[in-house]
């Protein structure tokens, strides 16, 4: 998906912007960015790939040549990014979480109306060079960022570094978050709330949905208001989210842990001890032991000295191998028990279908699945939360093309939980895995642990629910 941190000080930045922009890396994996402004030496960039090895090593021997009291990193899964711009608007830099759907379709307009675009790589056109694109259209940088509001079809949330502070601008349906942190000095804007305690920052509050604000080192300007409708993704609290991470003042773990509970709750499976898959499944499994009232033990265990994070090979065979490394199982707990484990969700179901097969082979007698999510029906044409070109690498959608014939056919009663359509699906995506048993999370429950209405959050890839922003911008202003 992709994350970013910004700072705006009274006196040099860079260690915030540092540290608090590492706190966003498990947002993303191919590259980062740092980008700072001082007025005498101007703007400074850097920008590493992360493939292959990690943030801070990649720029902590350059920090001492960013100086400046404000700037921006980033955790891109897209384009090299921050974008560096000199306009009739100023000069500025720019960062992006956006997954926009209309690239090629924009970009030739953009080309049509004589702009060029000099940030190409491997054929592919960067997604935050067009956004800067668009911003340099208007007449000013609210102008400039509401021609990005209407024009993507996807999401798009951005910060901008101006010599005259930070703005920060959220997706116009509040789909991926920016939040506001404090302290004596100054301000920072974030993708993660985590990023803020170890470094001094109060929450202040959450940007509101369609909302451009302006942060100097002294205050807080409302360059535009919050748009009237929000759809936040809800996969922010499933999957992407830190655990210590609150979105809308709500936090990561105690939904995970409420969503946990009420599965518990209502399963009748006879097991011996649950755990949960590291990092994201360790709250629901915990909610699911105290609800169910079954000891939560650690079978399968993260190996975090060189597996913090999972990085992709370019061979297919060892991104096989990379998937389980990171995970090792514990023969002496798994031997001879029924093990409920539980995981965040199942996309392709080839990871987790390895795992299963670990446990069998340490000597469980059962091995039951639940899920913190219902199904992945639809694929997300939001946010890239998967690598997934087509809907048909769902395990869903391959299953339900098997019994249907067709590759949409009757999606909405597969998606709907208790159907007989449902149920089958369920069971042969069991098969499948191998697995004992398998559950999914209720839609109604995981809305309910998130706390917020059903029509302010985004459950397209549950449901196929969803607005589209720009759909939304139209709807919301008629005469533009």
């Amino acid at each position: 998906m992709g994350g970013f941190f910004g700072a705006v000080s009274k006196k040099p930045c860079v260690n915030d912007l540092f540290y608090g922009t590492d706190y966003n890396s498990h947002l993303g994996t191919k590259r980062a960015g740092l980008v700072t402004f001082d007025p005498e030496k101007g703007f400074n960039r850097t920008i590493h790939s992360l493939e292959r090895d990690y943030f801070r090593s990649k720029f902590e021997d350059e920090l001492d040549r960013f100086v400046g009291n404000q700037g921006l990193g980033v955790i891109s899964d897209t384009d090299p990014q921050p974008i560096i711009v000199n306009s009739h608007l100023g000069r500025y830099a720019v960062v992006t979480v956006a997954k926009i759907n209309n690239l090629r379709e924009i970009a030739a307009e953009l080309l049509a109306e004589r702009m060029h675009l000099s940030e190409l790589s491997a054929n592919n056109v960067n997604q935050t060079e067009v956004v800067a694109l668009l911003i340099n259209m208007g007449e000013s940088f609210v102008d400039g960022i509401n021609l990005v509001y209407k024009k993507i079809k996807g999401s798009c949330s951005m910060l901008v570094l101006t010599e005259d502070g930070i703005i920060a601008a959220r997706d116009y349906l509040g789909r991926t978050p920016i939040v506001i942190g404090q302290k004596s000095d100054g301000f920072a804007v974030s993708s993660e709330t985590s990023s803020f305690p170890n470094l001094d920052y109060k929450t202040v509050r959450d940007v509101g949905p369609g909302e451009i604000v302006r942060l100097r080192a002294d205050g807080i300007e409302v360059m535009q208001a919050p748009a009237s409708r929000k759809q936040i993704c809800s996969f922010l609290w499933v999957y992407y989210g830190f655990p210590a991470s609150d979105y809308e003042a709500i936090n990561v773990e105690d939904v995970r842990e409420a969503g946990g509970r009420a599965l518990g709750k209502a399963d009748p499976t006879e097991a011996d001890c649950v755990c949960g898959i590291p990092d994201s499944g360790v709250g629901f499994a915990l909610g699911y032991a105290e609800g169910r009232g079954i000891p939560y033990r650690r079978a399968v265990l993260k190996y975090t000295p060189t597996w913090p994070r999972s990085f992709t090979p370019g061979n297919q065979s060892r991104r096989d191998l990379v998937a389980k490394m990171k995970l090792i199982p514990n023969k002496a707990i798994l031997d001879g028990k029924r093990v409920v484990f539980c995981d965040d969700s199942i996309v392709r179901g080839t990871q987790l279908r390895d795992n299963v097969r670990t446990f069998f082979e340490c000597g469980a007698k059962e091995v039951h699945a639940r899920i913190s999510c219902p199904p992945l029906v639809y694929g997300c044409p939001f946010i890239g939360f998967t690598s997934s070109k087509s809907d048909l690498e769902l395990i869903t959608r391959r299953i339900i093309r098997d019994f249907e014939g067709s590759d949409d056919a009757r999606l909405d009663v597969y998606a709907t939980t208790g159907t007989p359509e449902y149920e089958r699906m369920v069971k042969e995506i069991a098969r499948q895995l191998e697995l004992s048993s398998l559950s999914f999370a209720k839609l109604e429950d995981l809305i309910e642990s998130i706390g917020l209405p059903k029509c302010d959050i985004c459950t397209h890839c549950f449901d196929g629910t969803g607005l589209c922003p720009s759909k939304a911008w139209a709807q919301d202003h008629p005469d533009d």
